[in-house]
């Protein structure tokens, strides 16, 4: 019996979403086939051009553009941010500071803050 490996692929929207780009701002040829691991591999490990312009200057997808502003993927649906952003258009949502801007990333914050007070409640309660 042998036994011999496939390479193991991947779809290019999954591939995109693992890079952090916006699939549809890719270069047809990555959009039309499909993406090994050793090729996503490589292309994490020393990415071309189109990937670091794509990774600098957007446009960037959902929750690359929540975590640039510091919120989550549902506080840009409730601010109206619904289609993806470059690196300047999030700079200057950024510099308006709007209020929904400012609300969520107030969430945001709660949020994180009570997700540390139960994990700190839950390693006292392992330790006793």
């Amino acid at each position: 019996m042998t036994s011999h490996q496939t390479a193991q692929t991947m779809k290019p929207a999954t591939a995109a979403k693992k890079l952090g780009v916006y699939l549809e701002a890719t270069p047809s040829e990555f959009q039309e086939g499909v993406v090994s691991r050793a090729e996503l591999n490589a292309l994490q490990a020393e990415p071309p051009q189109w990937l670091r312009d794509l990774r600098a200057n957007g446009p960037h997808p959902r929750p690359v553009v929540a975590a640039k502003l510091g919120v989550s993927i549902a506080g840009l649906a409730r601010g109206g941010v619904t289609e993806p952003l470059t690196t300047e258009q999030i700079e200057a949502v950024k510099q308006e500071q709007p209020e929904w801007l400012q609300k969520e990333r107030a969430t945001q914050a709660e949020v994180r803050k009570e997700a540390a007070r139960l994990k700190q409640r839950d390693a006292e309660r392992q330790e006793s």
